[in-house]
C-alpha cells in the first residue's frame, strides 16, 4: 500500500505539528537531518532507547517513521582524512540501531556526489507570488572544474568500501539501505543517471535500493526520462520510496530548471503515480521540496497541507 510521509522541519516535533501532520492525512514523517534523533548530536549515533521511545510517541498520534538518515559520510571520509575511519564506524553504528528499532528504511548521504559550482541558484516567483528554489548553468560566468575520471574513481572505490561494511548489517537487521540521486544531477555526478545504477549493480543485495526522487530526474531529462527510470528501478525492486515533487525545465531542455507546486510543472503527476502501481510500488510518497506560499507558517503547514491532499487526490483517482 502506497503510503504518504512528510519531513521533520522544526527543531522540536511539536505535538502540534505531530497533530496536524495527522490530520492532513500524512501516514509518516522521514527524518532528513542526522542529528535530528535521540543521541547523535552526543556521540555521533543513535540511542536505541531513546529511538524505540520517539516512534513510540509519534504513533500515538497515529504517525510512524519511514525514513532515517544515518550520519554524513563528509569530505573527511570520503578523501581519506584522519578521523575517515570514526565516521564510517557512527553510520554503521547507527544503521544497526535503526535495524534494531525496527526503522525501516535509511539513507546514507556522501559528500561530493554534487558540482554546485556548475550551478547560479535563484528564487524562482510564480503564481500568486510564491517562491521555490531554481537552477540555471547559463547564469554561472564563470569556468569550473569538475572532477577527472581518476578522481570520480577515487570517489566511488570510497563509496563501496563504506558499503561493504553497511550492506551486511543491513541485510542482518532487516533495513533497507538507500541513496538519493545527485542533486543538481550535472553530467558525472557519482549518483548522476549513469551512477545511479552502478549502485545496484556492484551491491545486489534486496536490501540496497533507492529514495527516488522524480523532481530530481526530471531536472536531468524530463517527464519520459523519469517515466522510463521508474519502470527500469520499479520492476527492479529497487524503489523503496519515492519524492514527488514537480519541476519547469531540464538541464537537457533548458540548462536550467525550477520548482513548482505539483500541478504548476511540466509532468503530469498521475501518470508518475500509474507508473508507480504498475511497478508495484507499496512505499511512501513525500511531497518533498515545498515552495514557500504567501502567509504561510514557518513550518509551511499551507504547503504541506496542499502537497498531501494532491497526492491523497491522485490516489483515490488511481483506484477508483
Amino acid at each position: 500500500m502506497i503510503r504518504i510521509s512528510v519531513f521533520k522541519h522544526s527543531a522540536e516535533l511539536t505535538d502540534t505539528f505531530l497533530q496536524q501532520m495527522t490530520a492532513f492525512g500524512a501516514d509518516c514523517i522521514d527524518f532528513g537531518n542526522a542529528a535530528d534523533m535521540p543521541g547523535v548530536p552526543d556521540q555521533g549515533y543513535p540511542d536505541l532507547e531513546g529511538v524505540r521511545s520517539l516512534r513510540i510517541r509519534m504513533r500515538s498520534f497515529g504517525i510512524d517513521i519511514n525514513r532515517v538518515t544515518l550520519p554524513n559520510l563528509t569530505e573527511t571520509y570520503m578523501n581519506d582524512l584522519a578521523g575517515a575511519d570514526d565516521e564510517l564506524e557512527n553510520a554503521c553504528r547507527a544503521l544497526q540501531v535503526y535495524g534494531e528499532a525496527r526503522i525501516p528504511l535509511a539513507r546514507q548521504r556522501c559528500a561530493g556526489d554534487v558540482f554546485p559550482q556548475l550551478m547560479t541558484r535563484y528564487r524562482s516567483v510564480h503564481r500568486g507570488g510564491y517562491l521555490s528554489r531554481g537552477e540555471s548553468m547559463g547564469l554561472t560566468k564563470e569556468r569550473h572544474e569538475t572532477p577527472t575520471q581518476a578522481e570520480l574513481e577515487r570517489w566511488w572505490s570510497r563509496f563501496c568500501r563504506a558499503f561493504e561494511r553497511m550492506v551486511p548489517i543491513a541485510e542482518e537487521h532487516d533495513i533497507k539501505l538507500a541513496v538519493h540521486p545527485s542533486d543538481t544531477p550535472n553530467v558525472d555526478t557519482p549518483f548522476g543517471g549513469l551512477g545511479f545504477h552502478r549502485v545496484v549493480d556492484a551491491f545486489p543485495s534486496p536490501n540496497v535500493g533507492y529514495v527516488y526522487c522524480i523532481g530530481t530526474r526530471a531536472e536531468a531529462g524530463g517527464s519520459s526520462l523519469v517515466l522510463d527510470e521508474i519502470n527500469n528501478y520499479g520492476r527492479k525492486g529497487k524503489i523503496f520510496m519515492v519524492h514527488m515533487r514537480n519541476v519547469r525545465g531540464s538541464l537537457a531542455t533548458a540548462g536550467a530548471f525550477e520548482e513548482v507546486l505539483l500541478d504548476d510543472g511540466d509532468l503530469n503527476m498521475f501518470k508518475m503515480l500509474r507508473e508507480l502501481q504498475k511497478v508495484g510500488f507499496s512505499g511512501c510518497i513525500n511531497p518533498d521540496h515545498i515552495p514557500a506560499i504567501p502567509g504561510d507558517t514557518p513550518t509551511k503547514s499551507a504547503g504541506w497541507a496542499y502537497s498531501i491532499g494532491y497526492i491523497k487526490a491522485l490516489l483515490a483517482a488511481a483506484v477508483a
